[in-house]
């Protein structure tokens, strides 16, 4: 079995990015500091500053990732003053004319998002995570992230009339016909674009850690064993950890201190993991 690669790298990414070789990356997964959050750790961001902020940092992914990689960002706006802010909106444009494609929008859908309620507005329970892209042509193993097509499928089949059952397109032409070849007869489909997952109850030892499903998600889909994942706001090591779960190379970076320290703890106890289940593999072959 080929060595795992865990970079770990202390430092501002807009910095550390510009050492990293050109069309290097394969994915890019990353949570940036919302703006206005985390301000006792980064320092915050105003919305006002944020893409003045961050374009300098993505030049630097859209140079290091791979032509046919994909970039995912975990963003969200904020409400303040009655309004929703459109800083996250304003970052897409500008990324767009920095030249990434704007391929693709997934929601996190949070489980086990409290409950509350505001004068104008109810709780946020989702985020975003943008897809972006360097070309139309990426890597995608879909088939690695299907799941169980449930009892529904067998329902939906009854409201269908007996054209629905065999056209493969609209009859306008708008190619939101149905075919049903997709999902009826199977054990598995094909996901939709919203992901259910809880949000970490211990945060890791980290104001905003996300959950291993949602970088385990995106690497499975987007890359290979042996790829290389990049985490440029490290935080407390989640996607890093993961992707060597998955055998995947990756590279953190970080510029608190202490979240270094915990990302190599973490990393650690994953090594010693795996040598003990390899030991204990190797000698059960044995016997």
């Amino acid at each position: 079995m080929k060595e795992i690669k865990t970079d770990i790298l202390e430092g501002d990414s807009k910095e550390i990015l510009k050492t990293l070789a050109d069309n290097s990356i394969d994915l890019i997964v990353t949570s940036p500091p919302y703006a206005d959050r985390r301000k006792q750790t980064y320092g915050g961001v105003s919305p006002e500053r944020y893409v003045e902020w961050f374009l300098p940092i993505s030049k630097e992914l859209l140079r290091v990732l791979k032509p046919d990689g994909t970039f995912i960002l975990n963003i969200k706006e904020k409400a303040e003053n009655g309004e929703r802010n459109t800083y996250v909106i304003e970052l897409i444009l500008a990324l767009r004319k920095q030249g990434w494609l704007w391929t693709e929008e997934f929601i996190w859908h949070k489980k086990n998002s409290y409950p509350g309620k505001w004068p104008n507005r109810f709780r946020d329970a989702w985020e975003r995570l943008l897809q972006f892209n360097k070309t139309k042509k990426f890597n995608m193993y879909q088939d690695e992230v299907k799941v169980p097509v449930g009892d529904w499928a067998s329902g939906r089949l009854k409201n269908l009339s007996e054209t629905d059952k065999v056209r493969d397109n609209s009859k306008n032409g708008s190619g939101f016909g149905k075919n049903i070849s997709n999902w009826v007869g199977k054990e598995t489909v094909y996901p939709n674009n919203v992901l259910h997952l809880s949000t970490e109850c211990n945060n890791k030892n980290h104001s905003a850690a996300f959950p291993d499903a949602l970088p385990e998600w995106f690497i499975k889909l987007f890359t290979k064993e042996y790829d290389t994942v990049l985490d440029p706001f490290a935080g407390s090591g989640t996607t890093l950890r993961v992707a060597k779960n998955l055998y995947r190379n990756s590279i953190g970076i970080e510029i608190m201190p202490e979240y270094i320290d915990i990302i190599k703890r973490q990393i650690q106890k994953r090594e010693i993991l795996l040598f003990e289940s390899n030991t204990e593999y190797e000698a059960i072959k044995s016997k």
